[in-house]
């Protein structure tokens, strides 16, 4: 078995990175309950076949994007604590049920079916 290069385990953790944080954002801006189905795709996307074919099971390039994996997914979360953190806007309600502020006087939600990440602000609990 062939040695993997710096290039090459680099571009597999990068490759899991970017999966890792795409899982995360779509899970997070999901609006429909999560089914099982859903589980049994996101399984399949994470660690299909299509993965195992580039990066085969028990090699370093499969440690280096299970190691990018994790810290694309917690990346994403990490990113998302330190924005809510330094925001006024939302508080640790906002990692439950998506609770914010309400927007002030001169702010505005977006107009429209599709309200933005947030959704329809009185389904997301924006306090008064």
């Amino acid at each position: 078995m062939q040695q993997a290069t710096t290039v090459q385990m680099l571009g597999a953790g990068a490759f899991g990175f970017l999966i890792g944080w795409f899982v995360y954002y779509i899970n997070r801006h999901r609006s429909a309950p999560v089914r099982f189905s859903d589980i049994a795709g996101l399984v399949g996307a994470v660690g299909g076949g299509a993965v195992l074919a580039l990066f085969p099971a028990g090699t370093d390039l499969f440690g280096a994007y299970g190691i990018g994996l994790f810290l694309g997914f917690f990346g994403y979360l990490g990113v998302l604590a330190v924005l809510v953190a330094i925001s006024g806007n939302f508080g640790v309600d906002y990692f439950i049920d998506g609770r914010r502020n309400r927007p002030g006087a001169t702010e505005s939600l977006p107009d429209g079916p599709d309200r933005g990440a947030m959704g329809d602000a009185t389904e997301k609990g924006i306090r008064r």
